[in-house]
Formats: C-alpha cells, sequence, structure tokens
C-alpha cells in the first residue's frame, strides 16, 4: 500500500531538516547562553571565575567524550529514540539548573548530566540523520541544519539576557528549560522519522531509485593515508597537523562563548549589549561556514582553513588592543566568520583545547583581576594554528586531488 505521504506536495525530508534546524537553534542556543549566568550566579554564590569556570569547561570535556558513545547509540538503537531522549533529558536539566544551590550541583547537573544529553540531538547525530532523507541535495540540507546553531546565538543568547534583566537567573533558566521541553520535544516526536523507507518514500523524494556509479573502489581510488580503523589515521602526519589545530580552535571558541559577556561586561559595556554582540558573532557563523564551503572548494581545505585561523587571530588582536566597544564589534564580525567555518572533525581534541582554556581563563582573571591575558594567549596560538593547517600537503595526500582511474596527484 502506497504511503500518504508519497502524495505529499513537499518531501517528508524537508520536514526532518526544518525540526533539526530548529532542535539545533535551541540546544546549542541554551549551551552558549551559558555565558551570561556566569556574573549573576558568581555574584550569588560568591564563587570565583575559576570555580564556575571549571563547570564550564568540564562540560565542554564531557560533552567531547560522551558524543562517540552517543554515536553508537544511534547506530544500534536509532537516531529518534536517541535523539528525543536527549531532548528530554536537555530540558530537565536546564530545569533543575534554576534551582542550583551549590556548585556540586552545577556540576553533576550543568557538566555531566546537561553536556551527555547534548550530544543525544547534536550536530553530528541529526546530520547522519538529515544524510540518510537525501543523496543529491544532501549539502543544502546538511547547511540548512548547520545553519541553526548560529541562529540560537543570534537570537536565543540575546533573549535570555534581556529576560535574566526582568526576571533574574533562576526564572531564565527555568524559561530556556521550558522552551526545550515544550517545543524541541513536540516537533521531534511529530517529525522526527529514522529513513525515508519507513514512510514508504526514497531519498530526496525521488520516485525511483538513482543508480550510482560503479561502488567498486580500485587500489588507485584509495589515499595515501587512507585507514580502515579511525585510530590508525593518528600514525599519519597530516592527523597531528589537525588535531593541533583544532586543539587551537577549541581554546579559542570555548572561552568565547563562556567568557565573551563577562569580558565586554567587566570592560564597560551593558549586559544586554554585550549579549548583542555575541549574538551578532554567532549570526555571522552561517556566512563564515558557507564561504568557506564555496572558498574551499577552489582553493583548498587546508589553505581555507589556515586563513580561518589567521582572520580568527587578527580578531583577537583587534579585541585585546581596542579597548573600547569598536574592537569588541570588529572581533565578533572577524570571529563570527571564521566560527563554523572551522568545524572539527577531531571533535574530542577541539572540546579539550575548550576545556583547558576555559579553565584558565577563570584561573587567570581570579589571578590578575582581567580577561586580557587570557584572550591575548588564545589569539597568539592561533598564528602558530594557522601555519600548521597551512603547510598540510594536501593535494599529496588528498585523492580529491588525483586523476581518475590514474592515481597521478595533479598539481
Amino acid at each position: 500500500m502506497k504511503n500518504v505521504h508519497s502524495n505529499s506536495p513537499v518531501f517528508f525530508g524537508w520536514y526532518i531538516v526544518a525540526t533539526c534546524f530548529f532542535i539545533a537553534f535551541l540546544t546549542v542556543g541554551v549551551r552558549n547562553a551559558f555565558g551570561i549566568f556566569v556574573i549573576p550566579m558568581s555574584e550569588e554564590f560568591g564563587w570565583t571565575r575559576t570555580t564556575i569556570s571549571l563547570a564550564a569547561a568540564s562540560g565542554f570535556l564531557i560533552n567531547g567524550i560522551t558524543q562517540p558513545f552517543l554515536g553508537h547509540l544511534f547506530d544500534h538503537i536509532g537516531g529518534r529514540r536517541v535523539i528525543i531522549v536527549g531532548l528530554i533529558l536537555i530540558g530537565i536539566c536546564t530545569l533543575l539548573l534554576s534551582l542550583t544551590f551549590h556548585i556540586l550541583f552545577m556540576l553533576v547537573v550543568f557538566s555531566f548530566l546537561l553536556s551527555t544529553a547534548l550530544s543525544g540531538p547534536s550536530l553530528t547525530n541529526t546530520m547522519a540523520l538529515i544524510s540518510k532523507w537525501f543523496k543529491r541535495k544532501r549539502a543544502t540540507a546538511v547547511a540548512i541544519n548547520t545553519v541553526g546553531t548560529s541562529t540560537g546565538g543570534l537570537i536565543l543568547v540575546p533573549f535570555a539576557m534581556y529576560f535574566l534583566q526582568a526576571t533574574g537567573w533562576r526564572m531564565t533558566w527555568l524559561v530556556l528549560g521550558l522552551l526545550v521541553l515544550l517545543l524541541a520535544v513536540p516537533l521531534a516526536i511529530a517529525f522526527i522519522r529514522e529513513n525515508p523507507e519507513a514512510l514508504g518514500l526514497l531519498p530526496d523524494g525521488d520516485q525511483e531509485y538513482q543508480m550510482g556509479g560503479d561502488s567498486q573502489r580500485k587500489e588507485s581510488d584509495f589515499g595515501e593515508f587512507e585507514v580502515d580503523h579511525w585510530i590508525k589515521s593518528f600514525r599519519t602526519p597530516p592527523m597531528w597537523q589537525l588535531s593541533a589545530a583544532y586543539v587551537v580552535c577549541g581554546v579559542t571558541t570555548g572561552m568565547i562563548s563562556t567568557h565573551f559577556v563577562p569580558f565586554a561586561i567587566e570592560r564597560g559595556v551593558s549586559p544586554g549589549k554585550a549579549a548583542l554582540i555575541f549574538g551578532l558573532m554567532m549570526g555571522l557563523n552561517s556566512l563564515g561556514g558557507i564561504g568557506a564551503g564555496i572558498l574551499s572548494d577552489k582553493f583548498g581545505r587546508k589553505n581555507v582553513l589556515a586563513a580561518v585561523y589567521f582572520l580568527r587571530g587578527i580578531g583577537y588582536v583587534m579585541l585585546v588592543c581596542i579597548p573600547s566597544s569598536l574592537g569588541m564589534w570588529a572581533f565578533a564580525v572577524a570571529a563570527g566568520f571564521s566560527w563554523v567555518a572551522s568545524v572539527p572533525l577531531t571533535f574530542m581534541c577541539h572540546q579539550v583545547g575548550s576545556f583547558i582554556m576555559v579553565l584558565l581563563a577563570g584561573f587567570l582573571f581570579d589571578l590578575t583581576g582581567s580577561y586580557t591575558l587570557p584572550f591575548a594567549i588564545a589569539g597568539s596560538l592561533l598564528f602558530p594554528a594557522a601555519l600548521a593547517a597551512f603547510t598540510i600537503k594536501e593535494k599529496q595526500y588528498s585523492i580529491r586531488y588525483r586523476t581518475p582511474n590514474t592515481g597521478v596527484t595533479t598539481y
């Protein structure tokens, strides 16, 4: 019997894309909103900046550690279950944060439970789900999903700051949790499905299977350092170069998501304006990600990655050297265009970098009374990271530069 969804004028896969976009909007927005709570929660409980940074840093690390395990569950019990259960736990944990009374409570609820739950509907899992629904239009569908992360920072962080100023930090955590439970969870239940075959559909909404090319790969089709297990990739020089660069990527993005709003407030910017600058930075992610994809096809991935790190480094220089809000706006533009543009494959390295620098930034703030030193350290690391990415011999290692059927590398 033909499924009713096959008669719909809109392919059901696009409803899944829209749902995943909204899930990314809420979940990443909630995670990135942590920075607006740093000062009010620290003031109420008498926490040092190191103390609250420990909660944020541990959250990055736990999220990085648990993503492979949640990905394993995705493969074995299905993406629908993993995403829905993850969203329910995210909503509940966010609600519980409104009851925070001790740093140990914060570490358990935010750093462990919430950060683990965020691995369920993570971008990695939602992209894997979307990939089952699209083949020819996969790049477009995945790009729309990715933009949801940027939109969350653009809209949700300034909204949360406005609400925090109007009501208080406890009510703001409560509202953010309710948004996840009352909006994201019902949408996921209504629209998330494992694959098009479950609804009697084909990928991309096609009426018949599209025949691909020969699936058999010749020996010349394999890259010089292509491996059959991810652990073996760390025996190759390019992986270590990329991993080192991605640690720095985590250093510079993790610290910003946690400490930028407090940094701006400490420099005399109003809380609302600080959240707005952060929101602009997140909003520009979508343009940076799309632009990086286009430029990578023309100039090579490692060259664009190097340029991304260099641009972000210039942004940090302006942030540290220009004490007025002008430096913050300039940084928002430079960092915004170069944030999602470097979404890492070596995600764990990225999160380790975030853990180290988020915690170090809090410690150095307590030690010096300023964020200038940690921001300067993070910015200075971007230039060697750019050099590490630039010196990768991409044309020698990647099969995309080989002439078809010859195995000869083109330069």
